[in-house]
């Protein structure tokens, strides 16, 4: 199980949606810019945020994208599920009902009443994995990096997207 480097990407650029006033917004070339990333992939990830709800977006030459939400209410399972779609991790196959022993009759009923127990460990953890994603907002991330990233650096990051943006 892996997760994309987009879910990276879109967490890291939402957090400077936050920083914005109500009124501004920050284009595609700007995050994309100050991340090292490129428009293209950027841009992507992006449609795939408005789609979901998490980001609005201003056309034109000084349009580009808010968060459509406070950032309490936007989980990083939010942006998991933006990106990475909701389809379970584990696809179960039923192989077991595969087993050469029955391969002419049909799989006894003790095999095919119950579910699959690899089946329910696998999305029984996926749900403590979704459970605890569920827990962790932007508003976290964001007040948890402002105690930690030096208040030089806030101001270096603020000031570079102030000149970026006019």
């Amino acid at each position: 199980m892996q997760f994309s480097v987009g879910v990276e990407y879109a967490l890291h650029c939402l957090l400077h949606l936050i920083d914005q006033p109500s009124n501004q917004s920050i284009g595609i070339k700007q995050l994309a810019q100050y991340q090292g990333v490129s428009e293209t992939y950027l841009g992507k990830v992006f449609t795939r945020l408005k789609k979901a709800g998490i980001v609005t977006s201003t056309p034109g030459v000084k349009g580009g994208y808010q968060l459509a939400r406070n950032p309490e209410k936007i989980t990083f399972l939010d942006v998991v599920e933006a990106l990475e779609g909701k389809t379970p991790l584990f696809q179960c196959k039923e192989i077991r009902q595969n087993c050469v022993i029955y391969k002419d009759q049909p799989a006894p009923d003790w095999m095919v009443q119950d579910p699959c127990l690899i089946q329910c460990v696998m999305h029984e953890a996926e749900q403590k994995m979704k459970s605890y994603l569920a827990t962790k907002t932007l508003a976290w991330l964001h007040e948890e990096l402002n105690r930690k990233i030096p208040d030089q650096i806030q101001t270096k990051k603020r000031e570079w997207f102030k000149q970026a943006l006019s």
